[in-house]
């Protein structure tokens, strides 16, 4: 071999190694995702062994009162409520705010404990436990309701508040099991929904200690038809919560 062509060799490695040494490693459960004025938007996985992606946008402010945590409906994922301002806005008002991925949408894997009502249940639970939500709000529409309902008949008492927007699953419980939750609740509904906004009011209006905001001209999606009513109705429910 020549010392030309040792000298090229030399080269390569050397630039094989400068390459190997300057690529990133294993992404970290928690990584910054995105960065605006005033706002930055995290986004990782839960250490838990249920392995669920989240958006969570750090306060402005020191947190108060309560931590609002958001479900999705079938055609959507968390991050809906980044795209929406959701959690921009609860942000600057000093809430925490985390929009997490159901197992089997956006970045989350499927889990075989969202089989069944109890696993789902225990799921949201350690989910919970994972991103240490103490102070919870759950914002759960439509399909996520299958989540959110067991979780709430079981777990009602670690709740602050609950925000249901047409969910599933509420004929799967009695009106003596909505009676027992005593959670704050502020059921909202799109004028335009006349199917699953229908049939999950008869259950919901049995919970005790509820109040109900029907938003016009908004479908099922009403969050997505009509954002600045949504919002406007849920900041004040969370600003008076007890």
């Amino acid at each position: 071999m020549s010392r030309y062509q040792a000298a090229l060799l030399g080269l390569g490695l050397l630039l094989m190694f400068l390459l190997y040494v300057g690529l990133p490693g294993p992404p970290e459960q928690t990584s910054q995702l995105w960065r605006g004025p005033n706002i930055t938007v995290l986004a990782g996985l839960t250490r838990g062994h249920s392995q669920i992606f989240y958006r969570e946008v750090l306060p402005l402010q020191q947190a108060h009162r309560a931590e609002v945590v958001f479900l999705h409906g079938k055609a959507f994922n968390s991050h809906i409520w980044e795209q929406l301002g959701t959690l921009q806005l609860l942000s600057k008002r000093g809430y925490r705010a985390v929009a997490i991925d159901l197992p089997g949408f956006g970045n989350s894997a499927p889990s075989q404990e969202a089989s069944t009502e109890a696993g789902r249940a225990k799921l949201l639970k350690q989910v919970l436990r994972d991103l240490e939500v103490q102070n919870a709000v759950l914002v759960s529409p439509s399909l996520s309701g299958s989540y959110a309902l067991p979780f709430l008949m079981r777990s009602h008492h670690q709740l602050r508040g609950f925000v249901p927007i047409a969910p599933t699953s509420t004929r799967n419980y009695t009106k003596e099991q909505f009676w027992a939750v005593k959670t704050p609740t502020l059921i909202m509904f799109g004028e335009l929904d006349h199917t699953l906004a229908r049939e999950s009011l008869q259950q919901l209006h049995h919970l005790p200690n509820h109040s109900v905001v029907k938003l016009y001209k908004a479908g099922h999606a009403c969050y997505l038809h009509s954002p600045e009513a949504f919002h406007h109705a849920l900041l004040e429910f969370l600003d008076h919560l007890p």
